[in-house]
Protein backbone atom coordinates (compact mmCIF):
# COMPACT_ATOMS: atom_id res chain seq x y z
CA UNK A 1 0.00 0.00 0.00
CA UNK A 2 1.18 3.50 -0.67
CA UNK A 3 1.63 5.94 2.21
CA UNK A 4 -0.17 8.54 0.12
CA UNK A 5 -3.63 8.19 1.58
CA UNK A 6 -5.66 5.61 3.47
CA UNK A 7 -9.20 5.40 2.20
CA UNK A 8 -12.35 5.48 4.28
CA UNK A 9 -14.05 3.55 1.47
CA UNK A 10 -15.20 0.00 2.13
CA UNK A 11 -15.64 -3.05 -0.06
CA UNK A 12 -19.40 -2.88 0.56
CA UNK A 13 -19.55 0.75 -0.55
CA UNK A 14 -17.51 0.07 -3.67
CA UNK A 15 -19.68 -2.95 -4.50
CA UNK A 16 -22.89 -0.93 -4.10
CA UNK A 17 -21.60 1.81 -6.40
CA UNK A 18 -20.42 -0.79 -8.93
CA UNK A 19 -23.82 -2.51 -8.96
CA UNK A 20 -25.56 0.83 -9.47
CA UNK A 21 -23.27 1.65 -12.41
CA UNK A 22 -23.47 -1.76 -14.08
CA UNK A 23 -25.61 -2.17 -17.19
CA UNK A 24 -26.69 -5.79 -17.41
CA UNK A 25 -24.04 -8.09 -18.82
CA UNK A 26 -21.89 -5.30 -20.26
CA UNK A 27 -18.69 -4.25 -18.54
CA UNK A 28 -18.94 -0.82 -16.88
CA UNK A 29 -17.18 1.96 -18.86
CA UNK A 30 -14.44 2.47 -16.26
CA UNK A 31 -12.21 4.11 -18.88
CA UNK A 32 -14.70 7.00 -19.07
CA UNK A 33 -14.90 7.63 -15.33
CA UNK A 34 -12.58 10.12 -13.65
CA UNK A 35 -13.49 10.21 -9.96
CA UNK A 36 -11.32 11.59 -7.17
CA UNK A 37 -8.67 9.20 -5.82
CA UNK A 38 -9.87 8.15 -2.37
CA UNK A 39 -6.77 6.28 -1.19
CA UNK A 40 -5.80 2.62 -0.93
CA UNK A 41 -8.17 -0.17 0.05
CA UNK A 42 -6.84 -3.20 1.95
CA UNK A 43 -7.58 -5.48 -0.98
CA UNK A 44 -5.16 -7.78 -2.77
CA UNK A 45 -5.25 -10.15 -5.73
CA UNK A 46 -2.85 -13.06 -5.23
CA UNK A 47 -0.92 -14.62 -8.09
CA UNK A 48 -3.38 -17.52 -8.21
CA UNK A 49 -6.30 -15.09 -8.78
CA UNK A 50 -7.66 -15.20 -5.22
CA UNK A 51 -9.05 -11.87 -4.01
CA UNK A 52 -8.44 -10.87 -0.38
CA UNK A 53 -10.12 -8.12 1.64
CA UNK A 54 -8.69 -7.19 5.05
CA UNK A 55 -6.51 -10.31 4.79
CA UNK A 56 -9.43 -12.71 4.26
CA UNK A 57 -10.24 -14.43 0.94
CA UNK A 58 -13.42 -13.17 -0.71
CA UNK A 59 -15.43 -16.36 -1.05
CA UNK A 60 -18.36 -15.11 -3.10
CA UNK A 61 -17.74 -15.53 -6.83
CA UNK A 62 -20.38 -12.91 -7.70
CA UNK A 63 -18.57 -10.31 -5.59
CA UNK A 64 -15.17 -11.12 -7.10
CA UNK A 65 -16.68 -10.89 -10.59
CA UNK A 66 -18.24 -7.53 -9.71
CA UNK A 67 -14.96 -6.12 -8.42
CA UNK A 68 -13.07 -7.46 -11.45
CA UNK A 69 -15.50 -5.62 -13.74
CA UNK A 70 -14.49 -2.23 -12.27
CA UNK A 71 -10.76 -2.94 -12.20
CA UNK A 72 -8.54 -0.52 -14.07
CA UNK A 73 -4.80 -0.26 -14.59
CA UNK A 74 -3.30 3.23 -14.71
CA UNK A 75 0.42 3.09 -15.35
CA UNK A 76 1.78 0.28 -13.16
CA UNK A 77 -0.94 0.56 -10.51
CA UNK A 78 -4.35 -1.06 -10.17
CA UNK A 79 -7.56 0.60 -9.03
CA UNK A 80 -11.21 -0.16 -8.45
CA UNK A 81 -13.12 2.63 -10.16
CA UNK A 82 -16.75 3.73 -9.85
CA UNK A 83 -18.34 6.98 -11.06
CA UNK A 84 -17.76 8.50 -7.60
CA UNK A 85 -14.53 6.99 -6.23
CA UNK A 86 -11.22 5.43 -7.17
CA UNK A 87 -9.28 3.25 -4.74
CA UNK A 88 -5.91 1.56 -5.07
CA UNK A 89 -5.49 -2.18 -4.58
CA UNK A 90 -2.51 -4.56 -4.64
CA UNK A 91 -2.06 -7.03 -7.49
CA UNK A 92 0.76 -9.50 -6.84
CA UNK A 93 1.30 -10.40 -10.50
CA UNK A 94 -1.61 -9.84 -12.90
CA UNK A 95 -5.31 -9.71 -11.94
CA UNK A 96 -6.64 -12.69 -13.87
CA UNK A 97 -5.88 -16.36 -14.40
CA UNK A 98 -6.70 -17.99 -17.75
CA UNK A 99 -8.10 -21.37 -16.73
CA UNK A 100 -9.10 -22.74 -20.14
CA UNK A 101 -9.15 -22.04 -23.86
CA UNK A 102 -10.84 -23.31 -26.99
CA UNK A 103 -9.32 -23.78 -30.43
CA UNK A 104 -11.04 -23.30 -33.76
CA UNK A 105 -9.53 -23.50 -37.22
CA UNK A 106 -6.09 -24.71 -38.24
CA UNK A 107 -2.79 -23.27 -39.40
CA UNK A 108 -2.89 -19.50 -40.02
CA UNK A 109 -6.66 -19.59 -39.43
CA UNK A 110 -6.28 -21.01 -35.93
CA UNK A 111 -8.06 -19.01 -33.22
CA UNK A 112 -7.53 -19.32 -29.48
CA UNK A 113 -10.26 -18.09 -27.13
CA UNK A 114 -9.23 -17.88 -23.48
CA UNK A 115 -11.51 -17.91 -20.45
CA UNK A 116 -10.52 -16.40 -17.11
CA UNK A 117 -11.41 -17.56 -13.61
CA UNK A 118 -14.02 -14.78 -13.40
CA UNK A 119 -15.70 -15.63 -16.71
CA UNK A 120 -14.10 -13.08 -19.03
CA UNK A 121 -13.14 -14.13 -22.55
CA UNK A 122 -10.33 -12.98 -24.82
CA UNK A 123 -9.33 -14.03 -28.34
CA UNK A 124 -5.54 -14.10 -28.64
CA UNK A 125 -4.68 -11.62 -31.39
CA UNK A 126 -2.55 -8.58 -32.19
CA UNK A 127 -4.81 -6.62 -29.81
CA UNK A 128 -4.71 -9.36 -27.15
CA UNK A 129 -1.21 -10.82 -27.38
CA UNK A 130 0.29 -13.79 -25.61
CA UNK A 131 3.65 -13.14 -23.95
CA UNK A 132 6.00 -15.43 -22.08
CA UNK A 133 8.35 -14.25 -19.32
CA UNK A 134 11.21 -16.55 -18.35
CA UNK A 135 12.46 -16.66 -14.78
CA UNK A 136 16.11 -15.51 -15.00
CA UNK A 137 17.26 -18.07 -12.42
CA UNK A 138 15.25 -21.19 -13.26
CA UNK A 139 14.26 -20.47 -16.87
CA UNK A 140 10.68 -21.41 -15.91
CA UNK A 141 8.18 -19.80 -18.32
CA UNK A 142 5.28 -17.64 -17.11
CA UNK A 143 2.79 -17.20 -19.97
CA UNK A 144 0.27 -14.35 -20.08
CA UNK A 145 -2.56 -13.28 -22.38
CA UNK A 146 -4.02 -9.78 -22.59
CA UNK A 147 -7.69 -9.64 -21.59
CA UNK A 148 -8.70 -5.98 -21.87
CA UNK A 149 -7.41 -2.44 -21.37
CA UNK A 150 -3.95 -3.39 -20.10
CA UNK A 151 -5.26 -6.18 -17.84
CA UNK A 152 -3.64 -9.58 -18.34
CA UNK A 153 -4.24 -13.16 -17.25
CA UNK A 154 -1.62 -15.67 -16.19
CA UNK A 155 -2.23 -18.78 -18.30
CA UNK A 156 -2.51 -21.73 -15.91
CA UNK A 157 -0.17 -24.71 -16.21
CA UNK A 158 -2.61 -27.19 -17.77
CA UNK A 159 -3.62 -24.66 -20.43
CA UNK A 160 0.00 -23.81 -21.17
CA UNK A 161 0.81 -27.50 -21.71
CA UNK A 162 -2.08 -27.66 -24.17
CA UNK A 163 -0.75 -24.55 -25.93
CA UNK A 164 2.67 -26.16 -26.30
CA UNK A 165 1.03 -29.14 -28.01
CA UNK A 166 -0.33 -26.70 -30.62
CA UNK A 167 3.03 -24.97 -31.11
CA UNK A 168 5.00 -24.52 -34.30
CA UNK A 169 8.37 -23.15 -35.37
CA UNK A 170 8.79 -19.86 -37.23
CA UNK A 171 11.63 -17.54 -38.11
CA UNK A 172 11.44 -14.16 -36.36
CA UNK A 173 14.17 -11.61 -37.14
CA UNK A 174 16.61 -14.24 -38.40
CA UNK A 175 16.02 -16.52 -35.40
CA UNK A 176 13.86 -19.63 -35.27
CA UNK A 177 11.28 -19.59 -32.49
CA UNK A 178 8.81 -22.11 -31.16
CA UNK A 179 5.47 -20.44 -30.52
CA UNK A 180 1.74 -20.38 -31.03
CA UNK A 181 -0.51 -18.92 -33.74
CA UNK A 182 -3.87 -17.24 -33.25
CA UNK A 183 -5.80 -15.06 -35.69
CA UNK A 184 -2.80 -14.83 -37.98
CA UNK A 185 -0.38 -13.68 -35.26
CA UNK A 186 2.63 -15.70 -34.14
CA UNK A 187 3.48 -15.47 -30.44
CA UNK A 188 7.02 -16.67 -29.59
CA UNK A 189 7.46 -18.91 -26.55
CA UNK A 190 11.09 -20.10 -26.65
CA UNK A 191 13.95 -20.05 -29.18
CA UNK A 192 13.86 -23.26 -31.18
CA UNK A 193 17.44 -24.20 -30.29
CA UNK A 194 16.68 -23.90 -26.55
CA UNK A 195 13.61 -26.09 -26.95
CA UNK A 196 15.72 -28.74 -28.66
CA UNK A 197 18.20 -28.62 -25.75
CA UNK A 198 15.40 -29.36 -23.26
CA UNK A 199 14.00 -32.32 -25.26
Amino acid sequence: MSAEKITTSSADGIASAARAASKGSQLPPVHLWDPTFCGDLDMRIARDGTWFYLGTPIGRFELVKLFSSILRKDGDKYFLVTPVEKVGIIVEDVPFVAVDFTVTGEGAEQELRFETHVGDFSHASAENPIRVVRDPASGEPAPYVHIRAGLEALIDRKSFYRLVDLGTHKKVKDQSWFGIVSLGEFFPIIPSNELEETD
